[in-house]
């Protein structure tokens, strides 16, 4: 029998993004059924799914390993506590089949029994080899049994009441694997201490994976409450949580980050790596900026990270900026975030990014928090001008099935930008000249954003 999975689960099962499968239901191509799919539906619309080989962590480890620089070998298995339930809670479902099967065996040899007995063998018989055949024949759902397997590895989790969903897996914490999926969940220190990642667990299990010093009431404790920089969840969890939907909802910080490392990227830019401390992150919308000061030295730059690594902010800057000699180790202010060019992720539009030169720099973060949030059935990024890190995006093309990278030799080769939104970043004239002329082509100018 076929089983019903959430979009969430189905899309990684198969390694493909939720807005492909959510584009092959608006096409008609995938049956849905109150937002749940089936697996047979799902093969049969998507037959060349390459289910022999480990989709789960397949592509995620490549587009993390060589495009985000994460340690994912180092946090792939769970907590060994959390580990453990999960696979004590798949041993208890198990148990459960089996009573329900050799209470079912019990019923059909007993009807298969009164039959006979009641001069209706020829039945009994048709009935009997019916039922040989199909254990024979039966092929097993190689779908439910990839789903039965990652349940091990990562548990799903729905916020609510804003319906998104994210999967918690390795020793991420909820509130870590929420922002290594794009999501804003409100938080402050990130270690304990503040209690502002409150959360209600509404459904599922829980487990506390690290210490906090921050105490929760005898009724918080009752209704569900938990610290989601503290938790990780042991099974699929419903969680009633706080989330950033725009700039003005995260405050102004100051942090004072340490050089990780500086880097020479081409087209006289470097690349800076700042790393916050492990108790002060900085909260930031992909494709805002911040303010780097060191001594009398302060101007501001976009990030050009994602949001999803919190403490690792990276900056890239024109070689011949005083900042770009700094060494490692040297402490930097950084005051932000800043300004509102951000994703429009409930517009309900794909994202169209046409960058030129240094503009990279501005939608590197946004492009990385597309890919996070997993919602899109193509991010189509265009470059006219400039080719530093121009392999960064030859590599997300490659590992991602829903990203297209285009380098284009004039405004004359420009995507299609009809039912999508575009981001335009780059020198002032440049900027002004593509927009003059996906206005002219019929775009509408609320559906360009700009810095």
């Amino acid at each position: 029998m076929a089983q019903l999975l959430n979009l969430s689960r189905a899309a990684r099962l198969l390694g493909l993004s939720r807005g492909i499968l959510q584009q092959a239901i608006r096409d008609g191509r995938l049956a849905s059924f109150d937002g749940m799919v089936s697996t047979g539906d799902l093969l049969a619309a998507f037959p060349d799914a390459d289910l022999d080989s480990d989709p789960v962590f397949e592509k995620i480890t490549k587009i993390r390993e060589e495009s985000f620089g994460k340690r994912v070998r180092e946090r792939l298995l769970p907590d060994r506590e959390v580990l453990s339930a999960r696979l004590f809670e798949q041993s208890g479902e198990l148990a459960d089949l089996r009573h329900h099967l050799e209470r079912y065996h019990g019923i059909v040899v007993s009807t298969l029994e009164k039959l006979r007995s009641r001069g209706y063998s020829d039945l009994a018989d048709w009935l009997d080899q019916q039922l040989k055949e199909a254990l024979v024949t039966g092929a097993p759902d190689r779908i439910e049994a990839l789903e039965g397997y990652m349940r091990i590895f990562s548990a799903n989790v729905k916020l609510v009441p804003s319906g998104r969903e994210f999967f918690s897996e390795g020793t991420d914490t909820l509130l870590e694997a929420a922002l290594r999926s794009g999501l804003a969940l409100n938080y402050g220190c990130s270690s304990g201490n503040c209690g502002l990642c409150k959360a209600r667990v509404v459904s599922g299990e829980t487990r506390q994976v690290r210490h906090h010093d921050y105490l929760l009431s005898e009724a918080e404790k009752n209704s569900g409450f938990i610290l989601a920089c503290s938790h990780a969840a042991v099974s699929d969890v419903v969680l009633e949580a706080l989330e950033a939907s725009r700039p003005e909802d995260i405050p102004l910080q100051e942090i004072e980050a340490r050089v990780k490392s500086v880097e020479p990227l081409g087209d006289f830019l470097v690349k800076l790596h700042l790393q916050c401390p492990r108790s002060s992150r900085m909260r930031f919308f992909a494709g805002q900026s911040a303010i780097l000061e060191v001594g009398q030295v302060a101007k501001e730059y976009p990030i050009s990270s994602c949001p999803c690594d919190d403490r690792n902010l990276e900056f890239h800057l024109p070689e011949s900026d005083a900042l770009a000699r700094l060494e490692k180790g040297e402490s930097v202010r950084v005051l932000g975030p800043y300004g509102k060019f951000v994703l429009e992720e409930d517009s309900g539009r794909e994202p169209l990014f046409i960058v030129s030169n240094e503009g990279f720099s501005r939608v590197k973060g946004i492009v990385e928090h597309a890919v996070a949030l997993d919602i899109y059935s193509t991010i189509l990024l265009c470059r006219i001008g400039g080719t530093y890190l121009s392999n960064l995006c030859r590599s997300w093309e490659d590992a991602l099935d829903n990203f297209v990278y285009v380098q284009a030799e004039s405004l004359d080769a420009l995507p299609d930008p009809q039912n999508r939104d575009v981001y335009l970043a780059g020198p002032t004239g440049f900027v002004m000249e593509v927009r003059e002329k996906l206005i002219a082509s019929g775009l509408q100018p609320e559906r360009i954003f700009t810095p």
